[in-house]
């Protein structure tokens, strides 16, 4: 035992040199310039402001039920539960990791009882044999292998919270959207029935014009032939609105089943945010997207595996320590005799003569150049994803205000022709085209709601907002 002090001074430099360590220091890459990452959607369209997103940004629809949905999305969507166990993994790495900074030890209990028979006596020898043992190790980090290991587990698992993040954004956005589907189809179901009802009308008009000798069956089979058309769709929408429903419960965690008894079942008006819409910049966007973030993440694990990799081509030295307790009988175990220990390093080094080792060097270096380019593309493509967004959504409001234009116009063309008709003064040609074209304008009026409904609901999944505020994953 006296022997152990001795060591430390020669082991001291080593120790001291665990401080350093090999491979390239991670620096962040650098930002796009101001001008680059300006969202200019947002500077030039009419239907968005560059005021800050809330993080909520659903509560912008004024819905209580698609609140509620969300919500309950939010804490048992499928999906984002196996996020949160692919974090809860990365985290257990990391404590894994961490781990290999302290030393490992063990112990050890043994009794052993053996006969031996000695020919030269012919008798038999009983022994009987005790001891206890406690053995200790620690790998000195002298080139940094076990620092960069924790570094790359520390970014893998602020990667795998990105990754939650993202599944949060896609939640939230795809049940918003499920959720207006399904009130967009109810309401394109009741536009059609309405249609039905007043060409129904004008079929009546017909057949009874038809009765009292003044009109044709032609005449009759035409006014048919709109009524037929719109009835033909509503089991169309009223089918597509309970294919979004089982969307929305599967979504929400929920069989699809009991979705056509909740709330939501009952909603036949399409939800729409107030115009203009809050959309920030490019500078929060990129911040706020979380799968920027898990790509800038990654970038900095793999950068961290180059150290790794390069700590390899180096000797690593373990310290070695033991003590144990042997004695012939037990209660002998803990005399001075009994006592045994042994303590020193072990230096050991896999010498990289066949150029493996440096060969996967050059793996770590050519995966974590690929790790910046898709971190790159991860930038280029939230601003894309943006613009498109914005430009879209743009375009549905514009398309939506036109064809509100269009349906008063071709309402009141409809109602005058109908007049004009009873006066004699329209032919039912011109008659039945002014219903034909209320009735196309009614149904483009309705799919265009619909389409700026999800414009809306694109903007805000691209813009990556919703996770700020989520409750803590599953």
């Amino acid at each position: 035992m006296k022997r152990l002090p001795a060591l430390l001074p020669g082991l001291l430099p080593t120790l001291l040199l665990a401080a350093c360590a090999v491979g390239p220091n991670y620096q962040r890459p650098a930002a796009l310039p101001p001008e680059q990452i300006r969202l200019t959607e947002a500077l030039e369209n009419g239907a968005v402001t560059p005021s800050p997103l809330p993080d909520q940004w659903w509560h912008l629809f004024n819905d209580a039920e698609l609140d509620r949905l969300i919500t309950q999305a939010l804490a048992r969507n499928t999906d984002l539960r196996a996020a949160a166990a692919n974090l809860q993994r990365a985290r257990a790495v990391l404590s894994e990791a961490g781990a290999a900074r302290l030393p490992t030890s063990g112990t050890s209990a043994q009794f052993s009882h053996s006969r031996t028979v000695n020919p030269a006596f012919g008798r038999a020898i009983t022994n009987d044999f005790f001891s206890l043992g406690f053995d200790a190790s620690y790998e000195a980090d002298l080139f940094g292998g076990v620092s960069r290991s924790i570094e790359a587990a520390r970014a893998d698992a602020a990667s795998a919270q990105a990754a939650v993040d993202a599944a949060r954004v896609s939640v939230a956005a795809e049940t918003t959207r499920a959720y207006a589907s399904a009130c967009a189809f109810g309401e394109q179901a009741d536009v059609a029935s309405e249609t039905e009802q007043l060409q129904a009308q004008t079929l009546d008009l017909t057949q009874r014009r038809l009765s009292a000798g003044r009109g044709t069956r032609s005449e009759v089979d035409s006014a048919t032939v709109l009524v037929e058309q719109a009835r033909a769709q509503v089991p169309v929408f009223e089918a597509e609105r309970r294919a979004a429903l089982f969307a929305l419960a599967v979504l929400t965690g929920d069989p699809p089943a009991v979705i056509l008894d909740a709330p939501a079942a009952k909603c036949r008006a399409v939800p729409m945010a107030p115009e203009p819409l809050p959309v920030g910049d490019g500078q929060a966007l990129l911040a706020r997207r979380p799968d920027v973030r898990q790509a800038e993440r990654a970038l900095a694990a793999d950068t961290a595996r180059i150290g790794i990799a390069t700590a390899a081509l180096y000797p690593s030295i373990t310290l070695l320590g033991s003590v144990s307790l042997g004695a012939t009988k037990f209660g002998n175990l803990g005399n001075s005799g009994s006592i045994g220990y042994s303590v020193g390093p072990l230096i050991s080094w896999n010498f990289p003569l066949n150029g493996a080792a440096r060969a996967r060097v050059e793996q770590s270096k050519a995966v974590a150049e690929g790790s910046l380019a898709r971190f790159d593309g991860a930038v280029l493509n939230a601003l894309k994803e943006a613009e498109q967004a914005l430009a879209r959504a743009g375009a549905a409001t514009s398309r939506e205000d036109a064809l509100r234009r269009a349906m008063t116009a071709s309402a009141d063309a409809a109602r005058l022709s109908r007049t004009r008709f009873d006066y004699g003064a329209d032919s039912f040609l011109q008659l039945l085209d002014a219903e034909r074209q209320r009735a196309q304008t009614r149904a483009a009026l309705a799919q265009a709601k619909a389409d700026r409904a999800d414009a809306q609901i694109s903007v805000f999944k691209a813009l990556g907002g919703g996770w700020e505020a989520a409750p803590p994953a599953p």
